[in-house]
């Protein structure tokens, strides 16, 4: 009887726990996120690209200005983004009258497999192969897949890290739609714990696109441009790379060693040619690689 009378009493503290949540969830929780999400900072503006589909097409972000596009960071080997492409197929059948654009960056090494796996899934929308710096300019892609949800707008409105159900996908997809294509959609809530735009951290497309990829040269001039790789040329950087600074950054973006040091050069730089000038984008603190 002793036995079978804790046993009760723990069933009943469970349920107790269990409404508690419930009701912390709905009436607390919720409504906290809601509102984090309605007066977070602006969405941002969707980095432009030109990159060749598989067919050789042009596929230019700017294009699809009007449309909500779901812009799929995936590839053939990922498991979960396998998953996902079949929901794609039908969200875009669903919806590609009313506006969806549907856009995949494959982040195979190749086209091989990806040719293949476009045939095999029937995919419906067009599909490209990501590089490093299309990467960059979206925050670095962590992990795939990676979805952004952008607004007829152009901005973005919320991003999705991992496998994400598509009844989320719908949801967000339906609002989006939804909203007039030039004013920013203020009230716009993430579905399902995607990440607030306000801190989505995106690249600076002119260290993106810089000579010295991850360092701002927009500031200096031609002449100035050339004498500062030069001198990044007679600096060695000390990854096991055993290149120069220049070379290590042209042939590894992601060496976060390089990246320091060319960026202490710039700030040498500047103090030494450009008198009176100080560098707009000043050195950041640089995580090291894991």
């Amino acid at each position: 009887m002793v036995s079978r009378g804790k046993v009760l009493i723990g069933a009943l503290l469970a349920v107790v726990l269990v409404a508690g949540l419930y009701y912390a969830d709905r009436y607390w929780i919720a409504p906290a996120v809601k509102i984090q999400a309605k007066t977070g900072k602006k969405h941002p503006i969707a980095p432009d690209f030109s990159l060749t589909d598989l067919s050789g097409r042009k596929l230019n972000l700017s294009d699809y200005k009007g449309k909500v596009v779901l812009l799929d960071f995936w590839a053939t080997w990922c498991g979960p983004c396998l998953i996902e492409i079949p929901w794609f197929v039908e969200l875009q059948n669903r919806y590609g009258s009313q506006g969806l654009a549907i856009i995949g960056i494959s982040m195979d090494d190749g086209m091989e497999p990806v040719v293949e796996f476009y045939r095999r899934y029937k995919m419906n929308y067009p599909v490209a192969l990501g590089d490093a710096p299309l990467e960059e300019l979206y925050g670095g892609i962590l992990g795939l897949p990676t979805t952004f949800l952008i607004g007829r707008d152009g901005r973005i409105y919320a991003k999705h890290e991992g496998a994400t159900g598509p009844r989320i996908f719908e949801e967000e997809i339906k609002e989006l739609l939804a909203m007039e294509p030039t004013a920013e959609a203020q009230d716009f809530t993430p579905a399902g714990g995607a990440r607030n735009p306000g801190n989505i951290e995106l690249g600076d497309p002119e260290e993106v696109n810089s000579e010295v990829p991850g360092v701002n040269l927009s500031h200096l001039t031609a002449a100035q441009k050339e004498s500062f790789k030069k001198q990044l040329e007679t600096q060695h950087c000390t990854c096991p790379c055993k290149l120069n600074l220049l070379k290590c950054r042209q042939v590894d973006r992601k060496c976060q060693i390089s990246l320091r040091l060319a960026r202490e050069e710039l700030d040498k730089f500047l103090k030494s040619h450009v008198p009176g000038t100080t560098n707009p984008s000043p050195t950041r603190q640089v995580q090291p690689a894991v």
